[in-house]
């Protein structure tokens, strides 16, 4: 390959770098304003008149929205468990990791940031917390389990090509499923950086060993799977 030759590559993958990175940092940016504003509103209104319900149906409709607008250009993913997965199976290459981690931070520190400017503080800024009357044990568990049906439903997704134009309806759903069934005992983050950033901001930070374990350990496992039986 000629000088021009790598100089045009090289230009051309710091474009799509670029794009990657912008997709990644604004979808990350909603569905944390969503996921984690929507828990503060239902503080503010005393924690009872909106509910569980509430929390779910507003990230699985951002999720939704974002995987939509998206999705052609990064593959949607707004979550670094979710980019751990796709490195293991390949859907991303090495270098592309640290472009799609640092959107994902930044974008989901913004959110926090514009939540607590422009909806409130309470709920610790909406951070996710576990119920520790639970044994802890089942609270991992329960947290690993979020995120691998997440992952599942991804890779369904991925590997029917869109899964007929209902990728955003069938992720969006499981993020709402996972938060309605399975947030009472494990707070159903499967997001490290939704669970990072409102917990640095409001500096909640206790629970985040979990987020940052859990998540990743469930995202890997079906990522894993997922690469054993698809390639």
């Amino acid at each position: 390959m000629s000088e021009t030759s790598k100089k045009v590559a090289t230009a051309a993958r710091l474009a799509s770098d670029r794009k990657r990175f912008l997709a990644e940092l604004a979808g990350t940016f909603v569905v944390v304003v969503l996921a984690t504003g929507s828990v503060v509103i239902d503080a503010r209104l005393g924690g009872s008149t909106l509910g569980t319900p509430f929390a779910a149906i507003c990230p699985a409709i951002a999720v939704a929205l974002m995987v939509y607008a998206f999705g052609k250009i990064s593959m949607a993913h707004f979550n670094p468990a979710v980019t751990l997965g796709f490195l293991i199976t390949g859907h991303i290459v090495p270098r592309q990791f640290p472009v799609y981690f640092a959107a994902e931070i930044i974008g989901a520190l913004l959110a926090s940031a514009f939540v607590a400017f422009a909806i409130g503080t309470e709920a610790n800024l909406g951070a996710n917390a576990p119920d520790y009357s639970f044994p802890l044990p089942l609270i991992i568990a329960v947290e690993v389990l979020a995120t691998a049906l997440l992952m599942a439903i991804i890779y369904a997704v991925v590997y029917t090509k869109g899964l007929k134009g209902f990728s955003g309806v069938a992720i969006g759903g499981m993020v709402g499923l996972d938060i309605l069934f399975l947030s009472f005992v494990s707070g159903a983050s499967m997001n490290p950086a939704r669970s990072l950033a409102p917990a640095l901001l409001s500096g909640f930070v206790a629970d985040l060993w979990l987020y940052w374990t859990a998540t990743f350990a469930g995202a890997a496992m079906v990522a894993m799977i997922a690469r054993k039986k698809f390639r």
